[in-house]
């Protein structure tokens, strides 16, 4: 499998000695990127320092690229590993470390309040536990989140947070104006290309229809030559079918008249000919001679002979022997 498939982070656990010990440095480098007024040298130096009994067996470079991207996938990832991996004293032990590499400054940052709190939900700490925890680390009790969305947190951490929002309302009305007359001009100009657009379109309809009317026309004249030749087709094939019409009742008086010359009856004479002939006898021959000839014959033209020939040959010996048979007990009855 190509390893484009998998992402930085990805990699890095399937390079990694201990999985766990990779996922943990990512959630405290997290942290880390969080703490305000910090150098990127002091947050190197400060994981390097917490994780140097770590197993994972990489360099910090990437996890901390990963850390700054806020990269949510992987750091998603890693606190499924986590949870998955660490037993308890382990949970406690990272919770430990996160809170340390948090409050080395004794100042917790908003976001770094919340993340230590997401922290103690994935491992199953308690938020009793969490308290406690915070106040023997810091000497501080762990105090509510300050929420954002509220005016008596920016007249704190920003006093000029009000006069910024005035000036960016009114920079806002001004854009809208700006935006308005844009606008306002774009529709015009879109009526006018519109009404171009009409123009363009009516005299491409009257083209269409010209062409169509043409197209019609032409097609008007291709259905009657069409129309003519199967009229003409037509006529063709009702003379053909009365010819064969013609050809059939000539054929059936042929085979009427045929039938009937069968048919005729023939005289006891011929038919006593025809089987002496049957069995290969001439007028004057006695019954040993038509009992030798047949037994002859019967020998000869017994359908048993033809068992490993066609369906064809076994019948066609099936209708010889049958007028052997007949010419026989016909001679045996009237001679």
């Amino acid at each position: 499998m190509s390893i484009a498939r998998f992402s930085p982070f990805e990699l890095l656990l399937l390079k990694s000695r201990s999985q766990v010990d990779t996922a943990t440095l990512l959630l405290l480098a997290w942290v880390l990127v969080h703490r305000q007024q910090v150098s990127e040298g002091q947050r190197r130096r400060r994981l390097a320092q917490v994780t140097a009994q770590f197993r994972h067996g990489h360099e910090l470079g990437p996890v901390m690229s990963i850390a700054h991207s806020q990269d949510l996938q992987a750091i998603q990832l890693a606190a499924e590993v986590v949870r998955k991996e660490c037993s308890n004293e382990r949970s406690l032990s990272i919770l430990y470390q996160a809170i340390t590499v948090a409050t080395d400054d004794g100042e917790l940052s908003l976001n770094n309040h919340y993340i230590l709190g997401f922290l103690a939900d994935l491992l199953n700490v308690t938020p009793a536990t969490f308290s406690t925890l915070f106040h023997e680390l810091t000497g501080k009790p762990l105090q509510s989140a300050e929420d954002p969305s509220r005016d008596a947190y920016w007249q704190v951490h920003d006093p000029e947070y009000h006069a910024r929002k005035a000036r960016d309302a009114q920079a806002a009305e001004q854009k809208a104006k700006e935006a308005e007359e844009r606008q306002r001009a774009n529709k015009e100009q879109q009526q006018q290309r519109q009404q171009h657009r009409q123009r363009q379109q009516e005299e491409a309809h009257r083209e269409k229809a010209r062409q169509q009317q043409a197209k019609q026309e032409q097609n008007k004249r291709e259905q009657d030559k069409r129309e003519q030749d199967k009229q003409q087709e037509r006529r063709k094939r009702q003379e053909q079918a009365q010819q064969r019409q013609r050809w059939q009742q000539e054929q059936k008086r042929q085979e009427e008249a045929r039938r009937q010359q069968r048919e005729r009856p023939s005289s006891p004479a011929d038919r006593h000919t025809r089987a002496l002939a049957v069995l290969g006898l001439t007028p004057g021959a006695n019954r040993a001679d038509i009992r030798r000839a047949y037994r002859r014959m019967a020998q000869l033209h017994h359908p048993d002979r033809f068992y490993s020939g066609s369906e064809h040959q076994v019948a066609l010996a099936s209708t010889r022997f049958q007028r052997i048979k007949s010419a026989y007990d016909y001679l045996m009855q009237n001679l």
